[in-house]
């Protein structure tokens, strides 16, 4: 590369190591100035010569280990997994929590988004809307940063979200067909800000791509609550907002709707004994398998 391209890359204001062989990079997004924590994990052995197959993630806080563990328990097995090796890349935040729930609010709600409530009192109004500039950040910064630490193969690159992000990944999805070959939206929040999603949908065209689409949601996101929660007091509550954002039954029609598309593989699948929160290491699983598997 030459000097002009390295000066384009986002600057990293910090960078450091963790469980396993991860790195990740505090890195400023070369548009707003906002910093992001970006993970990144490569498998042990060669690489492969058409580059890495790789995994970028959503929520990188909460699923970076849970990813990390199932890899390094599964790959090394393939004959008894199915699963090949594989990077993995995910965007979060510099924090030592699971969420920061004020930026991923703006990061992972898609354009035109709205304004929220405070989540606590003496903070800022939440907004969303700022899915755009997430998708140009993952997209012209981390991958070019990316290309100089090691070599992905564009081939084979799914993105997982999971709630808010998966609402993310289906939009960005319908929006840039090619930015990915393998989509994973756990639990995505369908029918946010009026379901305006479905508006995307309807327009969709895969333009000759071939495009695989995995969404799911937990047994405990249809109409019943789960056993746990059905005599708390906030029960009548928590059944008025599912019945309100029809996580489940959203999550299966459009995979129903997905599919009957030229070159759209879509697939739907209920996690047995699953709340919203609890199936998010299952679906990291799932997602790995989604992209990595040897034999589909």
């Amino acid at each position: 590369m030459d000097s002009n391209t390295f000066s384009a890359l986002p600057a990293i204001t910090a960078e450091g190591t963790g469980h396993a062989g991860l790195r990740w990079f505090d890195m400023a997004d070369t548009a707003s100035g906002a910093i992001r924590r970006v993970f990144l994990w490569l498998p042990p052995g060669e690489m492969p010569e058409a580059g890495c197959p790789a995994l970028f993630m959503t929520d990188g806080n909460a699923v970076i280990a849970t990813a990390i563990d199932a890899m390094r328990a599964q790959a090394p097995y393939p004959s008894g997994t199915n699963l090949g090796q594989g990077a993995l890349v995910a965007i979060g935040y510099p924090t030592e929590d699971a969420y920061d729930p004020f930026r991923r609010s703006w990061d992972l709600g898609p354009p035109p988004g709205a304004t929220y409530p405070p989540f606590w009192p003496g903070t800022p109004e939440v907004r969303t809307g700022g899915g755009a500039e997430l998708a140009r950040f993952i997209l012209e910064d981390v991958r070019p940063f990316l290309g100089t630490l090691t070599r992905l193969d564009p081939a084979q690159q799914g993105l997982f979200g999971h709630s808010f992000g998966g609402l993310f990944a289906l939009w960005l999805m319908f929006n840039r067909p090619d930015a990915f070959t393998h989509w994973i939206a756990a639990s995505p929040s369908i029918t946010w800000e009026d379901s305006f999603l479905l508006a995307h949908r309807d327009a969709f065209d895969p333009k000759g791509r071939q495009i695989r689409v995995h969404l799911s949601a937990g047994e405990w996101e249809g109409d019943l609550l789960a056993p746990f929660q059905r005599e708390a007091k906030d029960a009548d509550k928590r059944l008025a907002a599912k019945a309100e954002e029809r996580t489940l039954d959203a999550a299966r029609e459009m995979a129903e709707d997905l599919d009957r598309l030229p070159g759209v593989t879509a697939v739907y699948e209920t996690y047995a004994g699953e709340t919203h929160m609890s199936l998010l290491p299952v679906a990291v699983n799932r997602a790995l398998h989604w992209v990595f598997d040897l034999r589909s």
